[in-house]
């Protein structure tokens, strides 16, 4: 197969080529902690300077398998249910997860939908919606009959407070029994992209202008129909340390300041 261009990504865009890198590279070793062939054969067919981003670590990985295990979670009590990936970029969390009886809506602008188009494999129960998250036109395409879980990765840190929280609140009164499950990061970080966050010689990090953290919840405990918000935790790491010090920074509350949290909504 000849390499597919992906160099005319660039701004929030081209985030999906590098959490694809760390993914890909994190299940490419031997001792990965995200089984994800998917991710390395995409990494393989993708014309484009990986190399570019710097040193790869071990975060977006441990991002992706929270969510798989929120993901897991609903499916068990919802199988058949229609999960909606927000700005999916060039995540493979289908291939991870599927059950055999999920449905999946991929919502994302038409330059990542078209690449994924060319290079991932077409399945009945896999459909794609080319356009913004906030045009909520997508919410039109989703059978709720089964079940609602709504995945927003790496997305809410990169837009403003209001659109986020309109968001979410259009959600819960679209899709009541539903959950959605997204990402932030705290203060320091957000102050620190805006900045200017390089995280190579050659990258860098696009703004960051949302933060949240865990000791914010009663923001969104506040909007109509929203039953419950919780914060997930952290599962261990590759090596000594990650091992014991991720799920240990995300069980102690006096951090939750200080920490990046992944949160369930439950829609009442």
């Amino acid at each position: 197969m000849t390499a597919i261009d992906a160099r005319h990504l660039d701004g929030v865009s081209e985030t999906a080529l590098l959490t694809l890198h760390q993914r890909a590279t994190e299940a490419a070793r031997p001792d990965g902690i995200l089984n994800d062939p998917m991710a390395i054969t995409l990494h393989a067919d993708l014309d484009y300077d990986f190399q570019h981003f710097g040193r790869t670590h071990q975060a977006t990985a441990l991002r992706a398998l929270i969510f798989d295990r929120a993901t897991r979670e609903y499916l068990a009590m919802k199988p058949r249910a229609c999960v909606v990936a927000l700005a999916e970029g060039l995540q493979t969390s289908f291939w991870r997860v599927d059950n055999g009886e999920l449905t999946w809506l991929s919502v994302d602008l038409e330059p990542i939908v078209r690449l994924r188009r060319q290079l991932l494999p077409p399945l009945d129960r896999l459909r794609y919606c080319a356009q913004s998250a906030l045009d909520y036109s997508w919410m039109d395409q989703v059978d709720d009959a089964n079940g609602v879980l709504i995945t927003a990765e790496g997305l809410f840190q990169y837009l403003d407070r209001d659109l986020v929280f309109d968001l979410i609140a259009a959600c819960a009164k679209r899709f009541p029994g539903g959950r959605l499950v997204f990402d932030s990061v705290p203060k320091f970080l957000s102050t620190h992209s805006q900045r200017g966050m390089k995280l190579s010689e050659h990258y860098v990090v696009p703004p960051m202008p949302f933060s949240f953290t865990a000791n914010q919840y009663e923001e969104l405990r506040a909007i109509p129909g929203i039953r419950n918000v919780r914060e997930l935790g952290m599962p261990a790491g590759r090596g000594k340390v990650l091992r014991w010090a991720g799920p240990l920074l995300y069980a102690l509350p006096g951090l939750d300041r200080l920490r990046a949290p992944h949160t369930v909504i439950e829609f009442g």
